[in-house]
């Protein structure tokens, strides 16, 4: 009895940390209402082809390379890339890397040293230890020479590029940006920057340099834990005809759910793109409550079958795609840094979409029977992860 009162007394206090954490950290972000730009766009969504592409513009800096990541391993990708790093600090190029605290965690000083300015983005301190450790900065964001910029679903990791044997093949999708976007990944960067080590690089010409507008129109959405909520929100309710929705992760928001539903009562298709096998635990089976329910309701669910999906991407129509860092669950949604890029161009949109189909013709047709099968340990799981859905 002594044992279970000290673990009820541990729950509570971590219960107290984060719900007051949270209330005092979201008191403070401010919403951020993307500019609409004009830049030139490039979807990647195999590893190999994405960073021969990523580590050759490395290799071409002049100036600076910034780079944040969520996570960076230290294993033979690694290396490979702290490598560079190291070679381009040596040619005089200025090189910033910042990564997730406990994304990154482990990455050996020694290693760390390679890359110029190191820092570790969203440390957590005191007060509200537990909850700041699970606040953590997922966006992947890389500016080089303040002309060319990345953002997407991709880390720095064997397993990124098909390398992993439990994994196999990586599915994501990764932007390549050039035009006058990149400003708005610089000041993102800088932001972050400047919130992990204290310094500012300032806004001269050497990191904001004149960029020409590029043929597609975009809208960059950075969010702090707040606001994407909403955003979702409003592309959902602007769906007339299609809604599709790529995710490693499905564990919406109850508001959110309830937007989908909606959306199919006024005769709107939802397609769903999601992993068959599941990096961590539980993940797969609290989406399985939403999945039956919007079976139910009609819509179209994959499960795909070549490796693991990992792709964050949302298309709305012919309209409105977005592809960031975003995971349609709630940790984006209500707790992690993420950067995502709402894309107008209806080619570009097209050429997304002709993507899926590719992706959805690896896939396996999710059905109600399918649910009815599985043994009763598994729904011991699904009830087990419902608890847990806020943090997966």
């Amino acid at each position: 009895m002594r044992w279970l009162a000290i673990v009820l007394i541990l729950l509570f206090l971590l219960l107290l940390d984060y719900k007051w954490g949270e209330k005092v950290s979201k008191a403070s972000v401010r919403k951020k209402i993307g500019v609409e730009r004009e830049s030139n766009l490039t979807l990647f969504t195999a590893g190999e082809e994405l960073f021969d592409d990523y580590f050759a513009e490395l290799e071409r800096a002049k100036h600076h390379i910034h780079i944040l990541f969520y996570i960076v391993r230290d294993d033979e990708m690694g290396k490979r890339f702290f490598s560079l790093l190291e070679q381009k600090v040596n040619e005089g190029v200025e090189v910033r890397l910042l990564v997730d605290w406990v994304g990154s965690f482990g990455l050996p000083p020694s290693v760390r040293q390679k890359s110029g300015q190191f820092a570790f983005a969203n440390r957590p301190t005191l007060p509200f230890f537990f909850y700041k450790l699970n606040e953590r900065n997922h966006r992947k964001i890389t500016v080089i020479d303040g002309k060319i910029g990345y953002l997407g679903g991709f880390n720095i990791g064997k397993e990124y590029i098909g390398q992993d044997p439990k994994l196999g093949n990586w599915r994501d999708y990764h932007l390549k940006i050039v035009g006058e976007g990149v400003h708005d990944l610089q000041r993102q960067f800088q932001e972050d920057w400047k919130k992990a080590t204290g310094q500012s690089f300032g806004n001269s010409e050497r990191y904001f340099p004149p960029l020409q507008k590029g043929a597609m129109k975009h809208r960059f959405l950075p969010t702090d834990g707040k606001y994407l909520e909403e955003e979702f929100i409003q592309l959902i309710k602007q769906a007339k005809r299609k809604i599709i929705i790529g995710t490693p992760y499905f564990i919406p928001s109850k508001n959110i759910m309830t937007a989908l539903l909606e959306a199919m009562k006024r005769g709107v298709q939802l397609t769903i793109v999601a992993p068959t096998q599941a990096d961590h635990p539980l993940v797969k089976e609290a989406a399985y409550p939403y999945f039956r329910q919007l079976l139910r309701a009609g819509a179209h669910i994959y499960q795909f079958n070549n490796g693991f999906y990992h792709a964050k991407v949302i298309v709305i129509d012919d309209d409105i795609c977005d592809i960031g860092t975003a995971n349609f669950d709630r940790r984006s949604l209500f707790i992690n840094y993420e950067m995502n890029c709402y894309i107008y161009d209806k080619p570009f949109i097209q050429h997304v979409k002709q993507t899926i189909e590719r992706d959805i013709s690896t896939s396996t047709l999710l059905t109600e029977q399918y649910f009815h099968q599985q043994p009763w340990f598994y729904r011991l799981k699904e009830i087990a992860a419902t608890m847990m859905a806020p943090l997966l």
